[in-house]
């Protein structure tokens, strides 16, 4: 199975989503997030305190999912009035090893 690794993003800088409905577009996010993925390696929020509120996702995604993620991605930028949400694919992955 061929899998590809990618960095979904998602925000809130406008301020156009209430706190609620920011807490509902993180979650259905995180929840078609990990539908689609063979694994989620991490999600990460934006502190508490910070000006603006961020979501990232980073996940491995079977090549023949993408396309439906997506298309569900899209459905909740247009349900959440975004613009966008990112989609960022990590083409190399460089394994460090310790110094001998």
């Amino acid at each position: 199975m061929s899998l590809t690794t990618v960095y979904i993003s998602i925000g809130n800088s406008d301020d156009r989503l209430t706190q609620k409905e920011w807490a509902a577009f993180a979650l259905r996010t995180h929840l078609a997030v990990d539908a689609y993925a063979r694994e989620i390696h991490g999600s990460w929020y934006s502190g508490p305190a910070t000006e603006y509120q961020n979501a990232c996702w980073c996940a491995q995604i079977p090549e023949r999912r993408i396309d439906g993620l997506k298309d569900r991605l899209r459905e909740l930028a247009r349900d959440f009035r975004q613009d966008s949400i990112a989609w960022a694919v990590a083409p190399d992955t460089e394994f460090l090893g310790a110094p001998s």
